[in-house]
């Protein structure tokens, strides 16, 4: 059987996880140091999964009443059939967590930057899985390590 061949090779090399923390949290995977990431189950997200690769990091973002990215992760492998899947489709890839954020990056914080309008967190947060162009991922660390101020633009005059 011939080798499957990717169509293009993805330039993204950082991401985006959601996740309901009641169900799994950033402080379960520092807890347990490792994970398989499944689950996903939107076509957008799934497709966006499959494009993940080994050494690539992860921002993991608390969805639910939190709605705040907390953390960051590592992925150690490349994309593969789940385990748990409910059909062949379904891919899972593992992760290790990294770095708990000097603060969590509240999605409203996001929301009323305009350097955000065009990101898939503000644009379709219903993703679980998505692409953060490295632009935006340096600013999300810049807003982490910053203390929490005025981010309205009425206040910005």
């Amino acid at each position: 059987m011939a080798e499957r061949v990717k169509p293009y090779k993805s330039a993204v090399n950082y991401w985006l996880f959601t996740t309901d923390p009641d169900e799994y949290s950033f402080e379960d995977l520092m807890r347990d140091t490792a994970t398989v990431w499944d689950g996903v189950s939107d076509y957008p997200s799934m497709k966006n999964l499959r494009d993940v690769e080994a050494d690539e990091e992860v921002l993991i973002f608390h969805t639910g009443t939190e709605m705040a990215l907390v953390g960051i992760a590592r992925v150690t492998s490349d994309p593969y059939p789940s385990p748990r899947g409910q059909n062949v489709d379904d891919q899972a890839v593992d992760i290790v967590p990294e770095r708990r954020l000097p603060r969590p990056v509240r999605l409203a914080e996001i929301e009323d930057l305009p350097e955000f309008q065009g990101f898939d967190l503000v644009t379709d947060p219903d993703l679980s899985v998505m692409e953060v162009p490295p632009e935006v991922w340096s600013r999300l660390l810049e807003l982490s390590e910053a203390a929490l101020a005025y981010s309205t633009q009425e206040n910005q005059e």
